[in-house]
């Protein structure tokens, strides 16, 4: 009776290197956004403000001896190319600086709550309960109207209107680390509570929190699209993909270039910023491995 043998390994290099293109991919589109928005004033070939309007609303690819519209033209004659490059710019900026306040009010309060207890937990915890039962994007409605627009004013909005995610994030993973050997013989030995926190519970509950943070960052840009679609976010002049869609959606019919490449974008932006969340989720989360 002749031997089994078992089958030849079956390499699976295609495979591989298409699971290392998604991976890869979405990270390639953040960083090449990151440099177009650096690199706006260098890169776009037009002033997103200047105004043209002989070459109002001329098709992408349009040639002629003043002017050259590679992707088109909107409805006063501006470039649409370099409005998007300079509304990447726009769009990544208010989503950091939101991300990055909103991250650092809520992790410190979360943080606070769930080391101190007591009546400190109680009013931080009932203030979170309070905002998150009414929907962001209403509050951020809300908080402009009282505010006033502006590109600041947009960026403290969402700072304080999604600050609440981060600090019940923080405080359950507290929660956890608090009650760690280390952690109390660090109190124990006379540390300050201030020590303790950013010593030796904050890098163990920052895996949580980047997760949260990177998810959030593709909220941040649709809310500040939004407001903008709205008027209540970055005025014009400025350009902002949300109030190029505001305007395009006149022309859909006649120009669709105006709000179609805009959305595009902020698809692209989004996608890639969620996929990228997704796959740190997979890494920081111990029941996937």
């Amino acid at each position: 009776m002749s031997a089994v043998t078992a089958p030849p390994a079956v390499s699976r290099p295609r495979a591989s290197l298409g699971k290392q293109a998604l991976r890869w991919a979405p990270i390639g589109l953040i960083l090449f956004a990151v440099l177009v928005a650096v690199f706006a004033p260098f890169i776009a070939p037009y002033d997103p403000n200047s105004q043209n309007l002989l070459g109002r609303m001329k098709p992408p690819g349009t040639v002629s001896r003043s002017f050259h519209y590679l992707l088109g033209s909107d409805e006063l004659g501006r470039d649409l190319l370099s409005r998007l490059i300079f509304g990447a710019r726009v769009s990544l900026f208010v989503a950091f600086a939101s991300v990055i306040l909103s991250g650092v009010i809520g992790v410190l309060l979360g943080m606070l709550a769930g080391y101190a207890r007591g009546w400190v937990e109680v009013v931080v915890m009932r203030l979170v309960d309070v905002f998150l039962s009414i929907p962001a994007i209403l509050l951020a409605i809300i908080t402009v109207a009282v505010l006033g627009p502006g590109l600041i004013n947009v960026i403290v909005v969402l700072a304080l209107t999604r600050w609440p995610r981060y600090a019940r994030i923080a405080y359950g993973q507290t929660l956890g680390v608090a009650n760690m050997p280390y952690v109390r013989l660090a109190a124990f030995m006379g540390a300050s509570a201030p020590r303790v926190l950013l010593r030796h519970i904050l890098p163990n509950i920052i895996g949580a929190v980047t997760v949260v943070a990177t998810l959030e960052f593709g909220l941040m840009v649709l809310f500040e699209a939004g407001l903008s679609f709205l008027g209540m976010g970055v005025q014009p002049p400025t350009s902002s993909w949300g109030a190029m869609l505001s305007s395009g959606r006149n022309y859909l019919a006649t120009a669709w270039w105006i709000a179609t490449f805009p959305g595009i974008c902020l698809f692209l932006l989004v996608l890639s910023v969620n996929l990228i969340g997704d796959d740190l989720r997979d890494r920081f989360d111990p029941r996937s491995q």
